[in-house]
């Protein structure tokens, strides 16, 4: 096989001079390489599904906004920093509505298998990596920090897969995944989404999973937010649930937050569920997590502020420890919720330990 050393175009299993042919055409793909001062836009105008926009260290002062199926925008590593412009360029409406990166399909045509990687994106008005309409997006070594809404977000999508990202300080979630931002709607399929190895620190929430079904928050590293984790429902059918909280280090997460306009004053909430259904939260590390909220403790099931109640979650075999009120709070009626199996000292009202 030869090797190919290019700087601009890269050869992608080319097969020369071996007997077994060129590779097809459809297996040679363009790596565009951008350099502080040139246009990340540009470069991703004009790659091809199946391309690569490399973006090497810098500081580059824009919006990007992706809709190429099979496209790759990766940096090189943490020193690769998108802001916000300083000054006037062309508007698109990823810019516009106060975002990083934006990877945008449609509801007929969702952008498909498009990677966001090794980059740092800070400093937007609402979110750092907004996702919306795509399938099997995956965003991976991204450092959204100091944006201010959600460091990375998604909507409308199904196969997402976050992973090995880290979102600090954040005004809102670090990771927030919903059906929809805007509108009152049941909870969405998404097909096997997955946010794992995450770290988040700092934000107003570390996870927040929103009118979703089918998918899995894992091994993720939760400490210094408001709260660790909310799996949020509603009245909408279908309820949001029928996912797994697995295996999270969600500790010491007592900054505290003013209330909003959906939900109260935070501190000292580790893994919140409320009007949710079939949620299984298990192998969990919650420890010291304390408040005086209506949300505060360490595993918490709340009934919804819209009176829907949780039924048949289960909370099972995780590590509770100085978490305040309780290492378990329940304030649902519902008698399917299920306890078992979990190391933790006192609970509300008594006897899910």
């Amino acid at each position: 096989m030869k090797k190919c050393h290019v700087v601009y175009l890269v050869c992608t299993a080319a097969m020369i001079g071996t007997g077994l042919g060129a590779a097809p055409a459809s297996a040679i793909h363009t790596t565009r390489v951008v350099l502080p001062g040139q246009s990340i836009q540009k470069a991703v105008d004009a790659a091809r599904p199946g391309d690569t926009v490399l973006v090497t260290p810098g500081t580059y002062h824009e919006s990007v906004q992706v809709s190429t199926p099979g496209l790759t925008l990766r940096g090189m590593g943490r020193h690769t920093v998108i802001k916000p412009s300083t000054k006037k360029t062309p508007a698109n409406t990823c810019a516009e509505g106060g975002n990083g990166i934006c990877v945008v399909g449609t509801t007929a045509d969702k952008v498909e298998d498009v990677t966001v990687a090794s980059l740092t994106v800070t400093g937007f008005a609402r979110t750092g990596v907004l996702s919306k309409h795509t399938d099997g997006l995956t965003v991976r070594n991204v450092s959204a920090v100091k944006n201010g809404i959600w460091g990375i977000a998604q909507e409308y999508s199904v196969r997402g897969v976050f992973r090995g990202n880290t979102a600090e300080d954040n005004g809102d979630a670090g990771i927030f995944v919903a059906n929809t931002i805007t509108a009152e709607e049941g909870a969405h399929d998404t097909r096997g989404a997955i946010v794992e190895h995450n770290r988040l620190d700092g934000n107003r929430i570390g996870v927040t999973v929103r009118r979703l079904r089918n998918l899995s928050v894992e091994n993720n590293h939760i400490t210094d937010n408001c709260a660790g984790v909310f799996v949020v429902g509603d009245e909408n059918m279908p309820k949001a649930g029928d996912l797994t909280v697995r295996d999270n280090y969600v500790v010491s997460n007592n900054r505290s937050c003013p209330k909003t306009e959906r939900l109260p004053a935070l501190q000292g909430s580790g893994i919140v569920l409320t009007g949710t259904e079939k949620v299984r939260i298990t192998d969990n590390t919650v420890m010291n997590n304390a408040g005086t909220s209506p949300l505060s403790g360490g595993i918490v099931l709340f009934k919804s502020f819209v009176g829907v109640t949780g039924e048949h979650n289960e909370v099972s075999d995780n590590r509770l420890h100085a978490n305040a009120p309780a290492d378990i709070v329940s304030t649902e009626t519902a008698g399917t919720n299920t306890f078992k199996g979990n190391t933790c000292t006192a609970s509300k009202p008594s006897g899910l330990c």
